[in-house]
């Protein structure tokens, strides 16, 4: 029986893979992980080849887990794409890539300059089997044509033994040469007891040719005399044409995501210390290096500006398609485009820790998610696979008595009509085109499945700072209580605000970095934390003034008892600083409301979405930013706790709910959401606790991503449908001899084409207003 996964018990390593087995080394396509430094962990991507259908990428995942020293391995059959989680005490890259390679299956590194050169020499190795089969399969039909049209007896018997003779010899070729990788991957399986989509179709194949080369060897054989060579090239020549516009589809699909990916290049011009320039690769650059960017050249790390001023194209990485002029000093961001002229940059952050090394990782893993649609038909293809193969014997052994060559033949048609990889494709290659779509637009997906959750709300909940308002706040007034200077409570708010990433903490960095503070104003804090959804507290070590705690925040936060503070200014946001006498300061801050806010929310309601406001904001605040944008559900003066009371409620009715906050400070309730967005801009990636974040900030851009992830699902739900439909009327008709091998091969690679083309028109991302929740296209 074929249904244990081999797993290969020695993995010594292949001495060409040795070299990889050093950090300097795996750490060019891996990254560390996890938070103990005694048990450091390492997540490598790698690239894997002759993966055909869900069944291979199970194999992968079943015989890598079993190795000792793999924590965790997920392959995606669509990226050809493997992520391995792995600890070097107990193995290392070349036994990881050994194990592979002993299943049958070939890997490696997931350098994109290796990936281009791979996908270049297999482009032009899969072509030319196509090339060879497709002028194989013509001459192989001009042979074949006479029987067409004529009659039995009209072809002289040695004229129609030469013609068998000549078709033979022509499918040759297309046996040894076209179908190769379908027999190796076939001996394959075989050899380790496991079963992928190629075996069928090797076996399919292999049964033509053998019935075939039989009656041209010995037409009066118990076999028969009738030969299908014809039907053979024919459908080789379908099934590689199928494969080859379907990378090249799926390659489309992808675009966005692999643009972004691909677009620093390899190597930079790096200053040394005479002011020459020696192009170097990126892997060699470090912080402090000056670098040359040429007009046209993507920046190969973050840094600032110290020679020249330009013009950037950040559209991959925001989603802003228009140029952003750069002066001196001004900062540029890995891979972003130089449009304007040859600058100079100084790098300040390299690799992994740049903004670009952020996304790119959130693509990957994104990518290599299995979605629970996908992860339902992994589970299908294998038994699947199966039930054919004993149906194609179950044919055979029925017609055997009637007529043996018949019998093959048509166990030979229910082998190759059979598509377990529509019904693999149908989710991965929707999903991938609607995150490549995504990305064009500046939202990236940490998890495929959140296409499905955020396709299925009806309630969506919003913070309001930083996310329906600018991140743009200004700091208008300040009232201090009699003896306290202005400019010395700024400092003390300033010197707390500066631990925060809160919007309200960078607006007062910032206005106390404009304003000219007192020298002589000197202390320190400690213990500094901060409450979410609350303020910050911090404890003065030495101050000429003040001495104690200070607090930072909300009236609620920071004002005890009952103390006399100044009446808010309903114009404005009011942030407060108190010590442990009481109240010092309010600072009155004005943030303005995002033009396209009102619009999203209109476009949302029009959807029969609830939408609902939660802050930690005073009331008239929140109740004008409200007003002004079309709420008319808001909760005020919220603490953390109260929004996951309100969610948690909220899901004990049954809904279905999408929080929409700033990726950081929502942390808890972005969590708990069904689906959660993250306003990326200003935020760190890897602090943005959500599904999606939105690198531009643009809260328009909501509505279109729910439309689009309906549709998404409306087009899987299409493909599904197809696969299920297409197998369960062909197979009967290849069953009771109703279909021929060439028709059972044109089925199959059309199917499979279908699945891709439908996929395909999710790669633009719809811009459409749409007027109901159930919208599908």
């Amino acid at each position: 029986m074929l249904t244990n996964t081999f797993i290969p018990e020695d993995v010594s390593p292949n001495p060409s893979w040795v070299i990889l087995d050093t950090p300097d080394q795996w750490l060019r396509f891996s990254q560390p992980v996890g938070d103990d430094p005694k048990h450091a962990l390492v997540q490598s991507s790698l690239l894997l080849d002759d993966l055909r259908c869900a069944a291979c990428s199970g194999i992968v995942e079943r015989g890598l887990t079993g190795l000792p020293g793999i924590v965790s391995a997920r392959v995606s059959m669509s990226k050809k794409r493997a992520v391995v989680v792995w600890s070097p005490d107990l193995i290392l890259p070349s036994n990881i890539l050994s194990a592979i390679q002993k299943l049958g299956y070939s890997a490696s590194p997931a350098s994109h300059n290796e990936n281009q050169l791979n996908a270049t020499a297999k482009s032009r190795a899969a072509f030319w089997r196509w090339l060879v089969a497709g002028f194989c399969m013509m001459q192989v039909m001009m042979y074949a044509s006479p029987s067409y049209f004529t009659k039995a007896g009209d072809i002289a018997t040695d004229i129609n033994h030469l013609l068998n003779w000549a078709a033979w010899l022509l499918s040759l070729p297309v046996m040894l040469f076209s179908s190769r990788s379908f027999f190796s991957n076939a001996w394959r399986d075989l050899k380790f007891r496991q079963i992928s989509m190629d075996l069928p179709v090797a076996l399919g194949i292999g049964i033509t040719f053998i019935v075939s080369s039989a009656a041209t060897f010995d037409p009066s054989g118990w076999w028969g005399h009738v030969v299908y060579f014809d039907s053979l090239t024919m459908f080789v020549f379908f099934l590689l044409s199928a494969r080859l516009i379907e990378v090249k589809l799926h390659s489309k699909t992808l675009g966005a995501m692999e643009a972004l990916v691909s677009r620093i290049p390899e190597n930079t011009e790096r200053q040394n210390l005479d002011g020459s320039y020696t192009r170097v690769l990126n892997s060699q650059l470090n912080v402090g290096d000056v670098v040359r960017v040429n007009i046209g050249e993507a920046f190969p790390a973050d840094g600032k500006l110290i020679l020249g001023q330009t013009k950037v194209d950040e559209s991959l990485l925001t989603g802003e398609s228009t140029p952003i002029h750069k002066n001196l000093h001004d900062s540029v961001v890995a891979g972003s485009y130089n449009l304007g002229q040859t600058v100079n940059i100084v790098l300040e952050t390299i690799g992994e820790s740049t903004q670009y090394g952020q996304i790119v990782n959130l693509i990957n893993q994104a990518a290599i998610e299995k979605p629970r649609l996908s992860q339902l038909a992994d589970r299908v293809a294998r038994p699947f696979l199966f039930f054919i193969i004993l149906s194609a014997v179950a044919a055979a052994v029925l017609l055997w008595d009637i007529d043996h060559g018949r019998a093959l033949m048509t166990a030979a048609a229910v082998l190759i009509v059979t598509c377990p990889c529509a019904l693999s494709l149908a989710t991965p290659a929707a999903m991938l085109a609607s995150a490549s779509a995504f990305v064009k637009r500046g939202i990236l997906i940490r998890h495929l499945q959140a296409i499905e959750s955020i396709a299925n709300i009806d309630t969506v909940i919003f913070d309001k700072t930083g996310t329906l308002t600018d991140n743009h706040i200004e700091l208008k007034s300040i009232h201090v209580k009699e003896g306290c200077a202005e400019l010395d409570s700024l400092a003390l708010a300033a010197a707390i605000a500066q631990h925060s990433m809160h919007p309200v903490s960078r607006a007062l960095v910032t206005a106390a970095s404009q304003s000219e503070l007192s020298n002589n104003v000197a202390f320190e804090l400690v213990d500094i934390q901060e409450l979410v959804g609350a303020g910050m507290s911090a404890t003065i070590k030495v101050h000429a003034i003040h001495s104690g705690q200070l607090k930072l925040g909300s009236a609620q936060f920071c004002i005890t008892g009952h103390e006399t503070i100044p009446s808010a200014d309903k114009r404005y946001q009011q942030v407060y600083l108190a010590d442990d006498h009481g109240w010092i300061a309010t600072f009155n801050l004005q943030e303005a409301v995002k033009n396209n806010a009102a619009q999203a929310i209109a476009q949302l309601n029009e959807a029969k979405l609830e939408v609902e406001l939660l802050s930690g904001d005073q009331l008239h605040t929140v109740e004008n930013t409200a007003k002004t944008i079309g709420i008319k559900q808001f909760q005020a003066a919220c603490s953390p706790s109260d929004k996951l009371l309100r969610l948690q409620w909220l899901k004990q009715q049954g809904r279905k709910v999408l929080m929409v906050g700033d990726g950081l400070n929502d942390g808890p309730i972005l969590a708990s959401a069904h689906v959660s967005i993250a306003m990326g801009k200003g935020v760190p990636l890897t602090l943005a606790h959500a599904d999606y974040v939105l690198l531009n900030g643009d809260v328009s851009q909501i509505p279109q991503l729910i439309r689009h992830a309906k549709k998404t699902m409306w087009i899987i739900k299409q493909n599904i449908a197809w696969a299920i439909v297409y197998n369960t009327v062909c197979i009967p008709l290849a069953f009771f001899g109703w279909l021929s091998p060439w028709q059972a091969g044109l089925g199959m690679a059309i199917s499979s084409l279908i699945v891709v083309i439908n996929a395909l028109r999710l790669t633009q991302f719809s811009t459409v207003q749409f007027t109901d929740s159930s919208s599908k296209a």
